[in-house]
Parts: structure tokens; C-alpha cells; sequence
């Protein structure tokens, strides 16, 4: 028996480690068991109170397993569903199904490296397989230790070097036997459909179009191609309202349901039937910014998730927490109307806009003085694009405490809704 564990992978096109793990369990004729596990109740509680997983993640993640769950049906096989610390609940499975191989992507952050470490301490051999990223690291010219800590040298780098993304995989056709001693799946349960929906959101994740899963991923990215959006990407992306300012790939990039390589190939081919543009050239800036956050990791790991972060700044190696000022910035009350209207977004839908990410987190730190890890676990719990490497990042980046030289952001808030929401239309759609 081989275990496949879903991680943030949850798709079936271009999924190396779902290839290797059918490898495997057919070289030995043996079953292979997909798993994915959900944390228990007790663990999903961040260190400031809330729940780690929120709402609306859990309802998109849960179309999102229901979608991978039907595909792997389809080719003969199933999804086993466990609920636990992951290391434990797979040691478990382990014992009672016999297998002694699992077989999951390469996530670079420190807790899931941990899982795996102690996968392997538990006698479990366990084969990982990097596959979030556009670039593999292998093909990049530098050591993982080497990459260009900023992003245009890191950029201009790989355009110089004429580095190649790699082909996509197909989808299996079949998959090695489910066991047949397990029971059948369950049938899915729709998790979306009980969240109320809100016409105002700028993603619709309980509308068909936005359900989570593979299914909807590439139905969203032949529309979004089909209609010739990606001309108009670059001088739409500060957008704060509506589904086409800006791609809305980000949800199922996030859960792996979207590979990184299917929305670049896609775009390539738009590109060679339609020209490219400034606008589409910016998509593949995207797509580089969120390699380089995995880079970023790849060389500085642990570090990253410090008090400091990367500053060696006196000031930056204690944070204060403005219990009351966090708050009030998480349920949009802080008296602040362009920030206010940003923090209801977010928690009435689960989405809010790159730009007005950028806004309320440098109000929280820079303006309520409140702790960047706070913040960073508030976004971790409400998004449904949550994506551990882009999250830490950017918070790194606002704060100061990040591989960016300028050393924080502070942005004007009024400028910003001088700049972005001039008539004031956005205010008036969330307070």
C-alpha cells in the first residue's frame, strides 16, 4: 500500500507527485490510498484567539476536496477523509492499511517541514515532490542559498538566462486500484452553499463560476483568456470592485487546484493567438513574484517566521500587540473609513484586493502601531487565496522585516483612497 497525501496540491493535471506515487504503487502491484487530513478542533485556534482556518476557507476548501474527490472516482480510485495532527492521523492510517511509503509535494515552511520529519522519525519512508512553484529550482541559475533577494534582480536574472518552464502533465486516465476492502467515499457534502452569499464580493466563491476545485480553475481561466482580459490586467489591477480587475486565479493557485505552469501555458497560447501585451507580460510578472516568495524561503526558512524577521534592527526584535486597536481593525471598526471598508470586505467574503491588502496591513502597523504576526494570522484565517509563502511575505515586506531594502511601507491612507476610490464608491458599497 502507497499513501498519496494531498497537501496544497489539490488537483490531477500537472501533479509530478501524483505521478510518482502511481509510479510506485504500480512498479510493487500494489493499491494506492489518497488521503487528505484536516486539523483537529483544538489546533485551529491562532495564538490571538481566532480560528486558524475561518468560514470562508473552510467552505471553499471544502468544494475544493468534494471536486478532487469526484475526479479520483472517476479514475477508479477515491479520497480518504482524516481528521487530526497530521503526523499522527498518517502513522495511523499507515498501521492499519500496511502501506510503509507516502508520497506528498514539498512545502518549504517550517511546520509542514516538520510534519515530515516526523513521518520519517514515525518509520514511514516518505518521498516529497516540488511542484507549487512556475520554476522548478533545479532550472534556476542560481543555488537555492544564492537567488537575488530582490525581485527585479531576481527577474532580470531569469530573463538573462533564458531559463524554460517546464511541460505540464497531463491528468492521469486511470489510477492504481482503490483497496477493495475500504469503503466506498462518502458523498460529498456542500459546504458553499450553506455560506449566505454577498452580490458586493469581488469573488464569488458560492457562485458556480467561483466554486473551488480543478473543475472550476480551468473553466474561470479559459473565460478569463477567452474574453481578452489579460490586455487590460495591467491597468486594471488596483482595482477594488468586480470580478475582472484583476485575474482571480489566486483562489485555486492557493489551494493547488490551479498549477502555476497550466495558467502560464495557457496564457502563452493567448498570447500567440491574440499578441502579447504590457498587460499580459504583467501576469507573468505575477507568477514570478509568487516563485519568488518560495525562494525566499527556500534561503531564509525559519527566519522569515521571527518576531525580526530578516532586520537586524534593535527595534524590530519585540513587537507590541494592540489588543484593542486588532480588534477593532479586524471587524472594521477602527474609525477609518477606506480601511474600514477593506476589513468588511474581507470578512464578509473572504477576498479582498492586492492593494487593499497593502493598505490595511501597513495601517495596522504602522498606524496602530499592532503586531505584523497578528496580522499575518488574521489573513491566514479569512482568505480563501490563503497561500503561506505570498502571506508571510508580504507582511515581511509592509513591515520592514523582509528582503525589501527600502525597509517597510507606510502608505497614506487618504492618498490611497484619493488614488484608487476617488468617488468614493467603494466606501459606500462596505459601510
Amino acid at each position: 500500500m502507497v499513501l498519496f497525501w494531498f497537501r496544497q496540491d489539490l488537483r490531477l493535471h500537472d501533479q509530478p507527485a501524483l505521478h510518482r506515487a502511481t509510479e510506485i504503487a504500480r512498479a510493487r502491484g500494489a493499491a494506492l490510498l489518497p488521503v487528505v487530513v484536516h486539523p483537529p478542533p483544538g489546533e485551529r485556534v491562532a495564538p490571538w484567539g481566532f480560528e486558524r482556518v475561518g468560514l470562508h476557507r473552510r467552505a471553499f476548501l471544502r468544494d475544493t476536496l468534494n471536486d478532487v474527490g469526484r475526479a479520483l472516482v472517476a479514475r477508479g480510485s477515491g479520497l480518504v477523509e482524516a481528521t487530526g495532527d497530521p503526523v499522527a492521523a498518517l502513522l495511523a492510517l499507515a498501521r492499519a492499511t500496511g502501506a510503509d511509503t507516502l508520497v506528498c509535494e514539498a512545502i518549504e515552511a517550517p511546520e509542514e517541514q516538520a510534519a515530515v520529519a516526523a513521518l520519517r522519525a514515525g518509520g514511514l519512508t516518505v518521498h516529497t515532490v516540488w511542484q507549487s512553484s512556475l520554476l522548478h529550482p533545479d532550472d534556476l541559475p542560481w543555488a537555492p542559498e544564492a537567488v537575488p533577494e530582490v525581485f527585479t534582480a531576481f527577474r532580470q536574472g531569469l530573463e538573462r538566462s533564458g531559463v524554460r518552464v517546464r511541460p505540464t502533465l497531463e491528468a492521469p486516465d486511470a489510477l492504481p486500484p482503490w483497496p477493495v476492502w475500504m469503503p466506498s467515499p462518502d458523498a460529498p457534502v456542500d459546504a458553499a452553499a450553506s455560506v449566505a452569499s454577498d452580490p458586493r464580493s469581488a469573488f464569488p466563491y458560492t457562485e458556480p463560476h467561483g466554486r473551488g476545485g480543478e473543475t472550476a480553475a480551468l473553466a474561470h481561466l479559459q473565460r478569463y483568456l477567452a474574453r481578452g482580459l489579460p490586455h487590460r490586467y495591467k491597468a486594471t489591477r488596483n482595482g477594488l470592485m468586480g470580478l475582472d480587475y484583476s485575474s482571480k486565479w489566486s483562489p485555486w493557485l492557493a489551494t493547488g487546484a490551479l498549477s502555476p505552469r497550466m495558467a502560464l501555458q495557457a496564457l502563452r497560447a493567448f498570447e500567440a493567438e491574440q499578441g502579447a501585451s504590457d498587460g499580459s507580460h504583467w501576469l507573468w510578472f505575477e507568477l514570478l513574484w509568487r516563485d519568488h516568495f518560495r525562494c525566499m524561503h527556500w534561503r531564509h526558512g525559519r527566519a522569515l517566521y521571527r518576531t525580526r524577521g530578516l532586520s537586524a534592527r534593535p527595534e524590530h526584535r519585540e513587537v507590541r500587540h494592540n489588543a484593542v486597536g486588532f480588534e477593532r481593525w479586524c471587524a472594521g471598526r477602527t474609525g477609518q473609513a477606506f480601511v474600514d471598508a477593506g476589513m468588511r470586505e474581507l470578512a464578509a467574503t473572504g477576498y479582498l484586493s492586492n492593494r487593499m491588502r497593502q493598505v490595511v496591513a501597513s495601517y495596522l502597523i504602522h498606524d496602530l502601531g499592532g503586531d505584523w504576526r497578528a496580522g499575518a494570522a488574521w489573513f491566514e484565517s479569512q482568505l480563501v487565496d490563503f497561500d503561506v509563502y505570498s502571506n508571510q511575505g508580504n507582511w515581511l515586506y509592509i513591515a520592514g522585516r523582509g528582503t525589501d531594502p527600502r525597509g517597510g511601507r507606510r502608505f497614506d491612507v487618504e492618498h490611497q483612497a484619493r488614488t484608487h476610490n476617488p468617488d468614493g464608491a467603494y466606501r459606500r458599497l462596505w459601510i
